[in-house]
């Protein structure tokens, strides 16, 4: 006889358990785990890498005492057995990240660079066309600061914070916004520039150029593995085999 699960008061079979994978849509997401597991047969973990990777796994948890991982362990249903095979897939995945992508990635930065850039910049933004040259002509002359005519006459959230937006990527800013403030110097204002229905004055104070360090590296080994891992994902076939011991119906 076959195992059964047991949810609350509700007892369901295996052959009862494909229907529901298929109606809250969890059939993809066993493909895409099940695919990589495949990729990672072929690569192995260490003790002292499963003991760091389980270090840093309870740091990025808050788990610090035996009872806070008893607790947690309790919360999502889990045996220590599970949470020992979870971490040393965690050290399978990111050996199989680096050795598939980590060659590639100096040439990838180089194509994303520009995406990952990040500015800080101050933002004013008025209805009034009027209003925006006035206030312009006031910061040329330097009869005020940026923040105090943000704080008093911008419309927008970034009134709060007199103007002042980033460090953001200049992917984030409106494209037009974007592309002005990729060829600023710091300090730079530009004119009264219409979006939509707004008039803005946008300065730029400091430019961020994105770096391949430790975090900007995972982010793309992250990146290029989740782009495979959906790509093989739609790839796989998903069909249901019968067993010898039932044949489907004859319609």
């Amino acid at each position: 006889m076959g195992k059964s699960l047991q949810i609350g008061d509700q007892i369901l079979t295996g052959e009862e358990l494909i229907p529901l994978l298929e109606k809250y849509q969890l059939l993809p997401q066993l493909a895409r785990e099940i695919v990589v597991d495949r990729a990672l047969e072929d690569f192995d973990c260490t003790a002292q890498e499963r003991e760091q990777a389980y270090r840093k796994f309870c740091q990025q948890q808050q788990i610090e005492t035996e009872s806070a991982r008893q607790e947690w362990l309790k919360r999502r249903k889990l045996t220590p057995g599970t949470l020992d095979a979870l971490v040393e897939r965690s050290v399978k995945i990111d050996k199989f990240k680096e050795k598939t992508w980590g060659h590639q990635l100096e040439s990838y930065f180089l194509q994303r660079k520009a995406q990952f850039d990040k500015v800080i910049y101050s933002l004013l933004r008025t209805k009034d066309a009027g209003v925006a040259q006035e206030l312009y002509c006031r910061l040329l002359e330097e009869e005020a600061s940026f923040e105090e005519l943000a704080r008093d006459y911008s419309q927008g959230p970034e009134a709060k914070t007199g103007g002042k937006v980033g460090p953001v990527e200049l992917s984030n800013p409106h494209p037009t916004l974007a592309k002005m403030l990729a060829v600023s110097e710091p300090g730079q204002l530009w004119p009264p520039t219409r979006l939509s229905e707004w008039f803005v004055l946008v300065r730029l104070e400091e430019s961020i150029p994105a770096q391949l360090d430790e975090a900007m590296r995972s982010q793309l080994l992250n990146e290029k593995f989740n782009q495979w891992v959906q790509e093989q994902g739609q790839n796989m076939e998903i069909s249901e085999v019968w067993g010898e011991d039932r044949p489907p119906q004859q319609k």
